[in-house]
């Protein structure tokens, strides 16, 4: 089922929700529809286009979120799908420091990695087998992670997710799925 962006009244985004909840929010009269799908959802007397992103009516106050949480499919993303290793497809989850030498499950300790370059570097420290990241690990920062996070995505969130940090977030997610 495809899924809507959902902003505040202040065009801050909020998540990402189903199409129906989304369809709700609009019969309802608490959210607008600010883009389209280009799909249409019929019932028996209307049919309404399918939204893409909807703006909320009324200012909902969120509060403080924290960090963004650790997951493997935002490891991904921020990674671009790639092993920080040697650049090739990730498939699997690496900590540079092992866990079994003290490690924490931190973004800054956690890569994408192939698994060949996960297998050969084992519990070892990258500096007994000279290797090197191809980037520094840290947390992603901005709100636009929080709806990229969830790998759920639509080019038309772009321009409202753009504010927010996106245009690096998405180009990596691209880097994912080509």
């Amino acid at each position: 089922m495809p899924h809507v962006l959902v902003l505040n009244a202040s065009y801050e985004p909020l998540g990402v929700v189903p199409l129906r909840r989304a369809l709700v929010l609009v019969l309802e009269n608490k959210a607008i529809c600010l883009e389209e799908s280009g799909a249409f959802m019929h019932s028996e007397t209307v049919t309404v286009p399918a939204p893409s992103v909807v703006r909320l009516k009324r200012f909902v106050r969120v509060p403080y979120r924290g960090p963004v949480p650790l997951t493997r499919r935002a490891l991904f993303a921020r990674d671009g799908g790639r092993c920080m290793y040697c650049g090739g497809v990730a498939t699997s989850v690496d900590h540079v420091i092992p866990r079994s030498r003290g490690g924490q499950h931190a973004w800054d300790n956690v890569v994408a990695s192939c698994r060949r370059c996960n297998h050969t570097k084992a519990d070892r420290h990258l500096v007994e087998i000279g290797w090197r990241l191809r980037h520094k690990p840290a947390p992603p920062t901005g709100l636009a992670w929080r709806i990229i996070g969830t790998g759920h995505r639509d080019p038309r969130w772009l321009p409202y997710l753009q504010p927010y940090g996106a245009e690096d977030a998405m180009a990596r997610i691209d880097g994912i799925s080509a």
